[in-house]
């Protein structure tokens, strides 16, 4: 799986190729294998030398399951740059393609994937975050929380016998409850079918509640999920904060080691230093096994 630029698919787009500052970066490698675009990866692979196998961070983009590409991965290298960590990047079938469970199914195919290829790029199988926003926060969080359901697998690629599971997870202003989603402060319409989420579900929340509550992360909370932090800014008006708070709580009550962090005035994402910051000391915690102390809070969104 690690391809070099030349025969990653993108023959006529050479100024693809060009790697951030201290990353090797190896472009649209098919983790499913049938040729779809929106089922590759990018591996950001560190320059610098290392004689054991590095953490991943895993980036899945939002843009409402409708838009956005894993080209979007400026903040995956702020947050990977200067550290242990290699990262990746991935697409995911849009709604316009497919509907759920499609881009879970995509999702976890890139996981198996990555892991079975974990060797030959110095990987470490045993410690893979992933960290999403928005869309992407939504689809992080089900990968936390249903490494053991196997109906939500899906049949994609050749990697079928590796795990899907991850180490951690950085959950950013996803969405956790669609029964819950509508209310005050959101200008999201449950009840609009052209809204992203009725394109995910086949249709409204009022119309399809099963295919609602068998999307939403709260449903399947057990004491084996993976760690959570949760960012969310108090003033979001997309995913409402009440999203996040009902996920923090659910999570706590099944005993699972949940972080929410406030983004203080903070909107449908936001960027700061000390948020940077925390993301870090998360990732160093439970992928480097540093005892460092991530604390519950606001945080400033500027």
């Amino acid at each position: 799986m690690r391809l070099s630029c030349l025969i990653a698919l993108v023959l006529p787009a050479l100024a693809l190729c060009q790697s951030p500052a201290g990353f090797q970066v190896v472009r649209n490698l098919d983790y499913v294998g049938k040729g779809n675009p929106r089922q590759m990866l990018d591996l950001y692979l560190p320059e610098t030398k290392t004689t054991k196998p590095r953490p991943l961070v895993v980036y899945i983009h939002g843009g409402g399951w409708e838009n956005g590409s894993k080209d979007q991965a400026g903040v995956l290298i702020n947050l990977i740059k200067d550290t242990a960590y290699a990262g990746a990047s991935i697409n995911y079938r849009l709604t316009n393609e497919a509907i759920w469970p499609a881009q879970l199914h995509d999702c976890k195919a890139a996981i198996r994937a990555l892991r079975a290829h974990a060797a030959e790029n110095q990987i470490d199988p045993d410690k893979i975050a992933v960290f999403g926003i928005s869309a992407g926060g939504h689809l992080v969080s089900l990968l936390g929380v249903t490494g053991g359901v196997k109906e939500l697998e899906g049949e994609l690629g050749t990697n079928l016998g590796q795990s899907s599971r991850v180490t951690c997870v950085l959950d950013f202003c996803g969405p956790s409850n669609f029964l819950t989603f509508a209310g005050e402060g959101t200008i999201i319409n449950v009840d609009d079918p052209k809204t992203g989420l009725s394109k995910l579900i086949g249709g409204t929340v009022k119309e399809k509640p099963d295919v609602a509550r068998s999307a939403s992360p709260v449903t399947y909370i057990t004491k084996d999920d993976a760690p959570f932090l949760i960012i969310h800014g108090d003033k979001d008006n997309i995913v409402r904060y009440a999203q996040a708070t009902e996920f923090d709580a659910a999570l706590e009550k099944a005993q699972i080691p949940a972080t929410l962090l406030t983004g203080t005035n903070g909107g449908h994402v936001f960027f700061s230093a000390p948020l940077f910051e925390h993301m870090r000391h998360f990732i160093d915690r439970h992928l480097l096994g540093k005892d460092v102390q991530i604390p519950e809070g606001a945080v400033p969104s500027k």
